[in-house]
């Protein structure tokens, strides 16, 4: 899991976000709640590609909360890493947001980082 999850307040423009992408090195942002009633939000290399550059739409003009998965599944902190895994691998995701119990961001996990922690963890036998 990478806990220093790279995140941006709202409003923000797809270019803005992909400078901090490219600045920081990373595929996604975290973008912040309004407020606590408000939920996290994630925006993805894949999200611009598919709804800003394929569609033609200026990177200036498309605010990243247009394109952003929100409300976004997030994992709890304490959830074994076999069923983190088996989460997302159900919904297709190849990351996801990790929440403490009172949903406040600890970082964010991707399934590649779950397969070499599930096999640093010495699981090789066949576990249901």
């Amino acid at each position: 899991m990478q806990t220093d999850a790279h995140t941006v307040e709202p409003p923000a423009s797809t270019r803005g976000g992909l400078q901090l992408m490219a600045r920081f090195g990373v595929s996604s942002l975290v973008i912040e709640r309004h407020d606590e009633r408000d939920e996290l939000g994630l925006i993805a290399v894949s999200d611009i590609a598919r709804d800003v550059i394929a569609k033609n739409r200026s990177l200036d003009r498309v605010d990243a909360y247009e394109v952003m998965t929100k409300p976004v599944v997030t994992l709890d902190a304490d959830m074994d890493v076999k069923y983190a895994a088996r989460l997302l691998s159900d919904l297709h995701l190849s990351r996801d947001l990790v929440v403490d119990h009172d949903r406040n961001l600890v970082g964010i996990a991707t399934l590649r980082d779950m397969v070499l922690a599930y096999t640093d963890l010495g699981e090789t036998e066949e576990t249901t």
